[in-house]
């Protein structure tokens, strides 16, 4: 009997303790990735009215392709990102520049990031995290845009189609 009251003492006290965890989670652990070379999101708050989410939220800031791969493997989808098209971030392609003449250098711009990501959550069945883009460049917007309502269509029917 008296194993009863003690294995009753122990998984209430776990109860209580993820209800603490998951009120901390829930409030201030939201996570805008933040995709811009030249913008910095904490010399200008203004640049932040581009969030796709309500404040209260942590900003991540990056600035080339590299960092925008390496953030998200290491540490997961955010709940929001915020693209710049045009970031910068040269690459050498020694490969292709000797076997299949393309230029020596290429430049990774936030359209490459916007591949990377769908393809990303294509392999790990998940949906996007919610997005929006400061770019000033008008066709380079529209491209990760249309990237992304086409992958968010197909993950949205895909979900349809599971039910049937």
């Amino acid at each position: 009997m008296k194993t009863k009251e003690k294995t009753f003492d122990t998984k209430e006290l776990f109860e209580r303790r993820m209800a603490k965890a998951r009120y901390k989670v829930n409030i201030n652990n939201r996570i805008l990735l933040w995709l811009d070379d030249k913008r910095n999101p904490f010399e200008n708050e203004e640049w932040l009215r581009y969030s796709p989410i309500e404040k209260p939220f942590k900003v991540v800031w990056v600035k080339t392709y590299r960092q925008f791969v390496r953030w998200i493997q290491k540490n997961g989808l955010p709940d929001a990102i915020c693209f710049d098209h045009d970031i910068s971030d040269f690459s050498f392609d020694i490969i292709g520049f000797l076997f299949h003449k393309c230029p020596l250098r290429r430049e990774k711009t936030g359209y490459d990031c916007a591949k990377w990501l769908v393809n990303y959550c294509y392999e790990n069945n998940i949906a996007l995290p919610k997005w929006n883009i400061q770019s000033s460049n008008v066709p380079g917007k529209e491209n990760i845009n249309g990237i992304f309502k086409s992958y968010s269509k197909y993950f949205k029917n895909r979900e349809v189609c599971k039910d049937i």
